[in-house]
């Protein structure tokens, strides 16, 4: 709906491939640099082409002491690259390393050693190994095994290994196909569970069955014999790099299977704090970011496939490209750079596209200080791979950055609670206590793990007592956490005496989640309570928020509570996106109680609407399971009785593309062929505008389909939920009337010509080998088509979004006023624009 930069034109170059009759049995030609869209002032160079058949495909990279390059075939062994420095005669020297080491996902040179994570069976199987040269002739002959890994997985398992800031330790980073291993600390309480309310629906069944936790970084000593735990949670974070301040960052991948569900998290960049927990759970059991037991991320990305990263110090860049962090998508070829500014005791972050080529599959990057370039490196799953430096050729000074020490005193305050995430520490209640109803998130859940590591005797009482409503909720979470079952009717009672309805949003989606926690990990309620708590929330449900209203409907299902089903379904039937129908047809499809015949009727129904929405490859099999498990709950005479809607086909599939934007607003009458022109004159003041009317304008004409905004959402499209804060009410008004006219290259198409002359309209999500996936159509992105890469005979930018247009000429001005609104409200209803 929205071009992310309307401020730069995309260059419409075109890549231009070899023909297959000139491959031959030969590696597929690089990207070529000049095809390529870069910041203006870079500059980009092809340093080397893999010979693809002799070595591989490279997908990680480290720099040594003498400034070389030390590569990693996915599926083979380690080169050493020795480049010329920028401006030099010469082309790059690559030697295969004489060692058995290889299939290494995390290369790092330090303490004169090479290591090395092993993500295969080859060369002694997953795990962390040190390599040394005892005898002095540039040749590693030593190989020391650190840590052994679980055997089984696939790509989601170990990958980088990072020199911590302390100049002495190291830091390993795993995907969740690794269970964590043997370790002597975690900065994260082990008491990690699932702590799921109701039973998870699964799609495919990626990994089912795999239990938390999952996806984590560890902390361990140059030999390797000392291993701390320092966060869970992740998906696939394939990278992580410390900043100045010693604060470590990552870039979590999303579950591509999971577009336009719910539970879908986009790609983001994660600051890694001690003790951290991001609530990467299977199927739909991960945990919504506002879930005060977990941390939430700096930014979301959006859809992609995360592979290295690392901060421009060293680089011979300006000041902003010196600091910023430079995160590497795979499947869509993109290289941004994070812009962070601190923020509390945390950071928050803009980032823009820095790099991008289609296909440009980024595996790895370093900054050399040898030369102060960034190189990065492209490959894997087999496909053709390279090695590019990137250089500054701009005007602007590029004497070295000064750091920025903003929120110092919060990052201090934050290290002294994490200085107690161990048990032990006499110190702990009397430090962590007051900074549980501190206002800076990160440090409250500082607060909260420092108390969970000690003996929950020693402030149990204290936290039962607590009459301060922020305090008492972190207090009584961590107790719901690690305490004794027996506290369970206690820890009900302290719930009980804080007001509900003097709690700000956040604070009443706290105090659900630990009833839900009370519930999980103590057991369910006996009658007496379950009913008073029906009681309390029978009236605040619907709430005014979707988040609310999610939460409080999982409640009410899980206490079985008379009056959800009316209130359910009511909700799920005027639900503006597919995301929140989904999300609440998943909690009543659990309930037993309250099913009027119309009612029921009303719900199966639904699943005839559902059968038209599009997400991921596992979308289809998530409406399933909802169904199937609703339908376990009917006896036979419900079924009997229901037996022409369960049986009855849904209409014709809605088709796609276009045409399906057009069928979202079918039932509505064309209002005008509206024109920037025609509309600008009165956006002037948005003052008085309404809020839901808004948000329902956003889901009638297709924007959620594509376009995330706050937590629903598909993520094809640029992330909206931002876009007050950087465009005016004209800019929006322009790139809906008018999409084509700036195309961001961040989401623009190609065009993919064959040797046959047929065309492919669409981005590239997916390489493997010469196989390239294209998805074609922003409706349905679960959908791809396969092209051989060997049969192309061109690629170039499309000069035509694949956003339709004319979405709005079914909207009367007024409505299309809300709709604008909403999108500078950035979701807050208790915006200026809507008194």
């Amino acid at each position: 709906m929205l071009n992310s930069n309307l401020l730069v034109k995309v260059k419409h170059l075109q890549i231009v491939l070899l023909s297959l009759l000139s491959l031959g049995a030969c590696s597929l030609p690089a990207a070529p640099p000049a095809h390529m869209n870069i910041k203006e002032g870079f500059n980009v160079e092809l340093i080397y082409t893999v010979p693809r058949e002799e070595q591989g495909s490279w997908v990680s990279m480290c720099v040594d002491d003498r400034g070389r390059l030390i590569v990693s075939d996915q599926y083979g062994g380690l080169y050493r690259v020795t480049v010329p420095p920028p401006g030099h005669e010469g082309s790059a020297q690559v030697e295969k390393l004489e060692v058995n080491m290889g299939h290494c996902q995390g290369l790092l040179y330090a303490f004169d050693s090479l290591y090395a994570t092993v993500n295969g069976k080859e060369h002694g199987g997953r795990g962390l190994y040190r390599l040394e040269d005892s005898t002095g002739d540039d040749q590693f002959d030593k190989i020391t095994l650190l840590k052994k890994f679980q055997e089984q997985g696939g790509e989601h398992g170990p990958h980088a290994v990072v020199l911590g800031p302390d100049g002495k330790s190291i830091y390993v980073v795993v995907g969740d196909q690794t269970a964590l291993p043997e370790y002597d600390v975690s900065r994260v309480p082990p008491v990690w569970q699932e702590d799921q309310l109701l039973p998870r629906i699964y799609g495919r069944g990626f990994m089912k069955g795999v239990l938390a936790p999952r996806g984590w970084i560890a902390k361990t000593d140059p030999e390797g014999k000392h291993w701390e735990i320092i966060a869970t949670g992740f998906r696939n974070e394939y990278d992580a790099a410390f900043n100045r301040e010693g604060e470590l960052f990552t870039f979590d991948a999303d579950m591509e299977w999971d577009l336009n569900t719910p539970w879908y998290r986009p790609t983001r960049v994660c600051h890694v704090v001690s003790g951290a927990e991001f609530g990467w759970r299977n199927g739909s059991g991960k945990w919504p970011v506002y879930y005060a037991d977990s941390l939430p991320p700096v930014v979301d990305i959006g859809p992609g496939s995360p592979t290295g990263v690392c901060f421009g110090y060293g680089a011979k860049f300006p000041a902003k490209y010196q600091e910023a962090f430079y995160i590497s998508d795979w499947s869509y070829g993109k290289l941004y750079a994070v812009h962070l500014k601190p923020k509390g005791s945390t950071y928050e972050a803009e980032f823009e596209e820095f790099l991008s080529g289609s296909p440009l599959p980024l595996t790895d990057l370093v900054v050399n200080p040898a030369d102060e370039s960034l190189y990065f490196a492209i490959g894997g799953r087999r496909v053709q791979s390279a090695l590019y430096r990137v250089t500054y050729t701009g005007n602007e000074s590029t004497e070295r950055s000064l750091p920025n020490r903003a929120g110092a005193q919060q990052r201090a305050l934050r290290h002294r609670l994490e200085a107690l995430h161990a048990s032990g520490h006499a110190e702990a209640v009397e430090v962590a206590w007051p900074q549980l109803k501190h206002a800076d998130r990160f440090v409250r859940y500082a607060a909260r793990v420092a108390m969970e590591h000690q003996d929950p005797a020693a402030w149990q009482e204290k936290a039962l007592g607590e009459q301060d409503s922020d305090a008492a909720l972190a207090g009584l979470m961590a107790l719901a956490r690690v305490g004794d079952k027996s506290l369970q009717p206690r820890i009900l009672e302290a719930l009980a005496r804080i007001d509900y309805q003097k709690l700000s949003t956040d604070r009443k989606l706290e105090l659900i989640r630990i009833f839900a926690l009370t519930f999980i990990r103590m057991g369910a309620p006996d009658e007496a309570p379950r009913k008073e708590l029906i009681a309390r929330f029978d009236p605040v449900f619907p709430a005014h928020t979707r988040e609310l209203n999610s939460e409080l409907c999982m409640m009410m299902v899980y206490l079985q509570a008379p009056g959800t089903a009316a209130k359910g379904v009511a909700l799920l039937e005027k639900a503006p996106t597919q995301e929140e129908q989904i999300d609440l047809a998943r909690s009543l499809r659990l309930l037993r109680v309250g099913w009027t015949p119309t009612l029921a009727e009303r719900y199966f129904s639904w699943f005839h609407k559902a059968a038209h929405y599009r997400g991921g490859a596992s979308f289809g099999k998530f409406v399933a399971y909802i169904r199937n498990d609703a339908l376990d709950r009917l006896s036979a005479a419900d079924k009997l009785r229901l037996k022409p809607i369960l049986d009855a086909s849904p209409e014709p599939a809605i088709p796609t593309g276009f045409v399906a934007a057009m069928e979202i607003l079918g039932a509505r009458d064309f209002s005008k062929e509206w024109t920037v022109a025609d509309l600008a004159p009165n956006l002037q003041s948005l003052q008085g505008r309404d809020f839901d009317r808004g948000r329902s304008m956003f889901g009638a004409v297709g924007c959620f389909n594509c376009h995330r905004f706050g937590t629903d959402g598909g993520s094809v499209g640029p992330d909206l939920t931002g876009a007050g804060g950087r465009f005016s009410a004209r800019d929006l008004l322009e790139s809906i009337i008018e999409p084509s006219k700036e195309i961001s290259d961040q989401y623009g198409a190609i065009t993919i010509t064959m040797i046959d002359d047929t065309q492919i309209v669409g981005r590239i999500a997916n390489l493997s080998g010469d196989g390239v996936s294209v998805m074609t159509d922003m409706y349905d992105p679960g959908q791809m088509q396969k092209v051989d890469r060997r049969q192309i005979k061109s690629i170039e930018p499309s000069k035509v979004s694949m956003m339709p247009s004319a979405l709005l000429d079914m909207l009367k001005e007024q409505e299309i006023q809300d709709l604008l609104a909403y999108l500078l409200s950035r979701g807050d209803r208790n915006h200026a624009m809507f008194r």
